[in-house]
């Protein structure tokens, strides 16, 4: 794999991480000062759950109607979310510092012995694997792309809004949705050092045309002593855009964040695509 080759130069020797509400017609409300019926919006909760979907959380009937703006370079960069947008004590870094982030517990070779199914599943598994290095979880954008990094202690950060094919984004959230059957437990092996990898299915809130949630635990040894990388992953699906969140590290889950940067930043994001300015700040956390 040539890409994650020349990538490896840049890995970390430490274990830190490298790395709204459903579309509707529209409705005359308003929110914090703003009409949340413009170009079709509606902030509603309640309206999101009345999306039909399948269990994994994906949609099973056609697209909900979403913004129709062309994402551009500097609306992408201005529905990136800020550490006001995000529980606890986060500090935004430098992006190209973010740019650079990869964990070396994520490197290694799934091992098929693992599975007794087709080795198809082994594949989605080193897939989910070299994306998370690679932070690429959803392929590569098609369109305008931003990403912001922050840390906190030995926990990191990745928030990246892009534009892609629909077809493709909507491809890799089925792909994701699969994961925790398929992924349940495997081990991958690195320079004959064994991980242990687990992953299960977190909640998101409902919000966006599509979303999906995973949580991504690796154990192994790190300089000769073993470590936890626990890693809390979210995609939402806007239209033909998305927003992709990472973050954990080596002291424990950061679900919380992570559904804030979910719930805020879906809602930035829609308010880009319909022409509106996104809120300064939120009102407060879900």
């Amino acid at each position: 794999m040539t890409r994650r080759t020349v990538r490896l130069a840049h890995v970390l020797s430490s274990t830190a991480l490298a790395a709204g509400a459903l579309l509707a017609t529209a409705a005359c409300a308003q929110e914090d000062g703003r009409e949340a019926g413009a170009a079709g919006i509606s902030a509603s909760p309640a309206a999101a759950r009345q999306q039909t979907e399948s269990p994994t959380g994906s949609p099973t009937g056609s697209p909900t109607g979403s913004p129709t703006g062309t994402l551009t370079e500097s609306g992408a960069e201005t529905a990136l979310i800020t550490a006001a947008d995000i529980e606890d004590d986060w500090t935004q870094v430098k992006d190209t510092e973010a740019e650079n982030w990869h964990d070396g517990l994520l490197i290694g070779k799934v091992d098929v012995s693992d599975f007794l199914s087709a080795k198809t599943d082994a594949a989605d598994c080193q897939r989910l694997m070299d994306s998370l290095f690679d932070d690429d979880l959803l392929g590569k954008p098609s369109g305008a792309n931003a990403l912001r990094g922050f840390t906190e202690g030995d926990s990191r950060l990745l928030y990246q809004v892009a534009a892609y094919d629909r077809t493709d984004v909507q491809d890799s959230l089925n792909w994701m949705a699969e994961l925790p059957q398929e992924c349940d437990q495997f081990i991958m092996t690195e320079n004959g050092e064994k991980r242990t990898v687990q992953v299960t299915e977190s909640s998101l809130p409902s919000v966006g045309d599509a979303r999906e949630g995973l949580r991504v635990t690796v154990r192994g040894p790190v300089d000769g002593t073993e470590a936890t990388l626990t890693l809390d992953v979210a995609a939402v699906r806007v239209g033909d855009n998305a927003i992709t969140v990472t973050a954990g590290g080596t002291d424990g889950d950061e679900d919380d964040s992570v559904r804030s940067a979910v719930q805020l930043g879906t809602q930035r994001l829609q308010d880009v695509l319909a022409g509106k300015s996104p809120a300064a700040s939120p009102s407060q956390f879900d």
